[in-house]
């Protein structure tokens, strides 16, 4: 039986065989949107398949039930393997490369019958692909520089490495001459975990327009300027990201950033409900419909800011974060807005690691670190004893720990601090999901996050089994990054996360999202079935230094994008509502 991400991953490698094979582009981003609803989908898909009733899946037309329907029933799928014999699966690389779209590299394939990228390399290098109508010196030496780039660099970057290099760019022009507004768009105003382009808009006037390109590619981060024009002038910064910034008229700006913000799949959306009012939304304005369709260009709605289009269009006004075509629309006809968490809203610090094991800083130092930053609470969690690696706690240390908390509480309580430190402990599940101490252990802590370290490559079932077993265990009161995946670096362990989330939440156990930006875990795209099940999350930063501390910002990014409010968040509650939670086993 297939599972959701197979399915998914299934109908992403068509949308990518679709666009080399020149198909028609809403037909390609179809099965793109099928991927994510899929992929994000709070029931088991085979569910769908027993009962034939795929369609009722909202984006999941009936020739692509067929084909899941075929693949479950046969390991094929129909679409697929035509595309594949039509485009071969190496040119699926080729899509990374700036300036080289979907069209020239089937013809680049065509011409010279080529499938890798060092192939590539070798007929820019020959001088061959110059030669090739449409191409020409500049193309190729562009996408020479490009190869070169994606062989230093991933195409993507993690969401903390993107955002410092948005913030210090942003920083740079706000406050410039002629700047009316400046927002960052893109996926990193979504909050996506990891981020290609970064995108920048700015509002301003024509005469100033120069001076701001002359600003941004001048910019101490930029190593090369890749392009400017008009209204876009496009860099490639050290990190090898590229920043794009536009450009645009003031009265253009809350319709160009909703289009900019994206996603591409909230925006077709966002585009059929204009349709459906007799009008046609794009990224300069919302405008009046002819009655044979033509566009009024000479009309259009007044508006100031993307609330104002939002309205127009008969919804609230919806958060970037959410902007996915993941249930948005549904919320936001009805409701004025969620009551998403904000990093206002975190009162305390759960999960951190001390010189107990493998954090470098004292106790002591981290609670002052929290305290400084206005935090209620310290939750330590330093590792258990299968932890040998990362220094973990024997259980004679684990009491000697526990005294020193308890004198340090004393201290702070006698300087009059309104601060606690929590005895908490991340134990390692075993293979059999049981935990690493004695229940007399176990017992003497206030919380137990439970985390898989070892063994991440399980068989399904035998990990399932793992994970439900910690759960079920009474002391268990939280799980950590569940998947234990690394961001572009390793992928996480194979498990049934929608069950997981509706079993955690039937056993009263948290699943912690992991702010540190090489995890992100639990991923935000089962914040649909966290939401229906109201499981609780806390915001942890799997703190290991005090600089670590800070990366609650990121998780709670991420929280919001999940849809999580402050409610089913549980360092936003008060030590004594979390003791009391910790208290539920």
């Amino acid at each position: 039986m297939p599972t959701n991400q197979d399915v998914a991953e299934q109908l992403n490698l068509v949308f990518q065989l679709m666009q080399l094979a020149g198909e028609n582009r809403f037909k390609a981003i179809a099965f793109d949107k099928a991927s994510q609803t899929i992929k994000g989908l709070s029931d088991d898909i085979n569910d769908y398949i027993e009962n034939k009733n795929l369609t009722d899946i909202k984006g999941i037309g009936k020739s692509i039930a067929e084909d899941i329907y075929a693949y479950a029933e046969t390991g094929k799928m129909p679409v697929l393997e035509a595309f594949k014999e039509k485009v071969p699966l190496g040119l699926i690389k080729w899509l990374d490369i700036s300036g080289l779209g979907p069209k020239n590299i089937l013809k680049i394939h065509e011409e010279f019958g080529i499938t890798e990228i060092d192939e590539l390399k070798g007929l820019i290098e020959s001088g061959e692909l110059a030669k090739l109508p449409g191409l020409g010196g500049k193309s190729a030496e562009k996408i020479a520089k490009s190869i070169e780039w994606m062989e230093k660099f991933d195409e993507r970057c993690r969401l903390d490495e993107a955002t410092k290099i948005a913030e210090s760019i942003y920083e740079s022009l706000k406050d410039l001459d002629g700047v009316q507004k400046i927002e960052v768009a893109g996926s990193l105003r979504r909050a996506k975990e990891t981020i290609g382009d970064i995108d920048i808009l700015i509002a301003a006037e024509e005469q100033y327009i120069s001076h701001l390109f002359d600003v941004f590619t001048s910019h101490e981060r930029v190593t090369e300027i890749l392009g400017r024009g008009d209204t876009k002038s496009s860099v490639r910064t050290k990190e090898g990201r590229q920043v794009d910034l536009r450009i645009v008229k003031p009265e253009n700006f809350a319709a160009a950033l909703m289009y900019f913000t994206g996603s591409k799949e909230h925006n077709v959306v966002m585009r059929s409900r204009a349709r459906e009012r007799k009008m046609s939304l794009n990224e300069y304005g919302l405008y009046d419909l002819f009655e044979n369709g033509e566009t009024n260009w000479d009309a259009p709605h007044p508006f100031q800011t993307e609330s104002d289009i939002y309205k127009l269009l008969g919804l609230n006004w919806v958060p970037p974060e959410l902007r996915e075509d993941r249930g948005e629309f549904d919320i936001y006809e009805d409701q004025e807005k969620l009551s998403l968490v904000t990093g206002a809203d975190i009162r305390g610090v759960i999960h951190a690691h001390s010189t107990w094991s493998d954090g470098k800083f004292s106790i002591k130092e981290m609670a002052e670190a929290c305290i400084e930053r206005g935090y209620e609470y310290l939750g330590i969690t330093d590792h258990s004893k299968t932890a040998a690696y990362a220094g973990g706690l024997s259980e004679d240390e684990a009491k000697q720990q526990w005294e020193e908390i308890d004198q340090l509480n004393e201290e702070f309580k006698g300087a009059g601090k309104n601060f606690i430190i929590m005895k908490g402990i991340e134990s390692d599940i075993l293979a059999d999901g049981s935990l690493d101490y004695s229940d007399d252990i176990l017992e003497g802590f206030d919380f137990i996050i439970a985390s898989v370290h070892q063994t991440l490559d399980m068989p399904r079932d035998k990990m399932m089994e793992r994970f439900r077993n910690a759960i079920k265990n009474p002391f268990t009161r939280m799980i950590g990054h569940p998947t234990g995946r690394l961001l572009l670096k390793r992928n996480g362990s194979d498990i049934d996360l929608n069950e997981l989330v509706a079993l955690a939440a039937e056993h009263n156990t948290s699943i912690e999202i992991n702010a540190n930006p090489l995890r992100l875990d639990l991923d935000w795209s089962f914040g649909n079935k966290a939401k229906e099940v109201h499981l609780m999350t806390s915001i942890n930063p799997d703190a290991h230094s005090i600089d670590g501390i800070d990366l609650i910002k990121y998780g709670v990014m991420i929280a919001r994008k999940g849809k999580y409010e402050k409610e089913r968040v549980l360092n936003t509650k008060s030590a004594e509502e979390v003791m009391e939670f910790f208290r539920a086993r």
